[in-house]
């Protein structure tokens, strides 16, 4: 598929390597040095546009909004997270972080051109809608729901209860065409099984006892919008069978009659279950899973996703703090501590109850540790090579205490991080400290460094 395609990239090399490779693979190929000289271009004649982050003057990310609703891909030379959560938060369709492969380029591009501009949604910035993270896992995730959501295809999400699942669903319907209808969401575990099959498909007047008016199902409600089917592993059986017809089928049939509806649904299901196993034991229909997998997004645990606490812990605070109309500055660097210390087996949910008794509850301006209540967790070893269900792994990679818990404070975490080293390190030495911050002797040093925090050199007793 050949496109017209504007590489903006103040390096003359990289841009002519770039350019030699697009009209290699049939393309056509303007460029510019800087924000300023693109916009000298009409960009509605352009199918694509290719950007670096950094360049003379504006950032390249500005285009993102000059440019619409021509998309704009990024690319950024440094492997910082940050330019690329800012690039997808603005509507970006891809970013690549530089070196990257051409095929790498080749695909992400082949990519967009498949979008037609009417279904290209990259209109409502992914952060918008309820999703905070800046982990990898998530950054993928994004990049996934803006891939299939304009799609009408089912859409299986997979993820530990607390996760965020029903955030996910709402994403993929409000980025979809379909966003002008709502959204139906069922949770099945929450029906009682006599009650599943009226409840889904609604019935007709005298088709069982007390029926005395005729019944619109859910399926029905939900047409040419998306249900959502949270939990579908709870489903039952039978109405397993009645799912399986209406994705074979797209009509329903409400109970008491033999006549069949027409339905057009989008069907989005989730489950922290595992189906597969389900299905070897003769819990879950095979054929049913096999039409509902036909695209599975995986949620991470909160336990995988690093740096994302902090990010959590800063919004859900704030929500809490307005919700219950509290002037609350922030958390104790110990209970912080507790906070990233913690596995969280009930991952979001489980952040959102601990921190909301602690909002409740607290008489202070900053929240103690003795309102975090956490059951007591086991830490893992630094080098063990698995982590329990009550140990967690730190990733030295992610840093542990950098973000601002509050927005009124923009430096109350560095002064937490230093107030607890300074707690710390009179009795301990560096790999101690180190390994009681729960991050590397490297990445203590860096943060001494950037933090103006001077070494203590404790004095051998003679």
């Amino acid at each position: 598929m050949s496109a017209a395609v504007l590489i903006v990239e103040d390096e003359a090399l990289i841009r002519q390597n770039l350019r030699r490779m697009l009209e290699r693979h049939g393309h056509r190929v303007s460029e510019a040095t800087c924000v300023a000289s693109a916009c000298q271009h009409d960009f509605a004649q352009f199918d694509l546009i290719i950007s670096d982050v950094r360049l003379p003057g504006a950032a390249g990310t500005s285009l993102i909004e000059l440019a619409r609703p021509t998309p704009v891909l990024i690319m950024t030379s440094y492997s910082d997270t940050r330019d690329a959560v800012a690039a997808m938060r603005a509507g970006a369709v891809h970013y690549l972080i530089k070196p990257f492969d051409h095929q790498e380029l080749l695909v992400a591009i082949q990519s967009t051109l498949k979008q037609s501009p009417t279904t290209r949604n990259t209109a409502i910035p992914i952060h918008t809608l309820g999703m905070i993270g800046e982990s990898p896992a998530m950054l993928k995730l994004y990049d996934e729901i803006r891939t299939v959501a304009p799609l009408a295809t089912t859409v299986l999400i997979q993820g530990e209860s607390g996760t965020g699942k029903e955030l996910v669903a709402r994403a993929l319907h409000q980025l979809s065409p379909r966003t002008k209808f709502p959204m139906i969401a069922v949770n099945c575990a929450s029906i009682p099984d006599s009650l599943m099959e009226d409840e889904l498909f609604g019935h007709e007047k005298g088709a069982f006892t007390g029926a005395n008016s005729s019944r619109k199902g859910l399926v029905e409600a939900a047409d040419q919008s998306t249900l959502f089917l949270d939990e579908i592993g709870e489903l039952p059986l039978d109405a397993q069978a009645r799912l399986l017809r209406l994705l074979q089928e797209r009509e329903i049939r409400r109970l008491g009659t033999h006549e069949t509806r027409k339905v057009d649904i989008r069907l989005i299901a989730a489950t922290h279950r595992n189906l597969e196993q389900m299905v070897n034991d003769g819990q879950f229909r095979a054929d049913l899973f096999f039409r509902l997998n036909v695209v599975a997004l995986n949620l991470p645990p909160l336990s995988a996703r690093g740096h994302d606490l902090s990010l959590l812990i800063n919004s859900i605070t704030q929500q809490l703090c307005s919700r219950h109309d509290k002037q609350i500055d922030g958390l104790s660097a110990e209970a912080l501590y507790r906070l990233q210390r913690h596995r969280w087996p009930g991952n979001i949910r489980e952040l959102q109850n601990v921190l909301e008794y602690a909002v409740i509850m607290c008489k202070e301006r900053m929240i103690p540790t003795s309102l975090i209540r956490l059951p007591d967790m086991t830490t893992v070893q630094r080098n063990s090579p698995v982590a329990t269900s009550s140990t967690l792994a730190f990733d030295d990679s992610i840093p542990l205490l950098t973000e601002p818990i509050t927005a009124a404070s923009g430096s109350l975490l560095q002064q937490q991080f230093i107030e607890l080293v300074r707690q710390l390190e009179p009795t301990l030495n560096e790999t101690q400290l180190a390994e009681q911050l729960g991050i590397s002797r490297k990445t203590l040093w860096e943060r001494r460094k950037t933090l103006g925090i001077p070494r203590v050199i404790r004095r051998r007793s003679s």
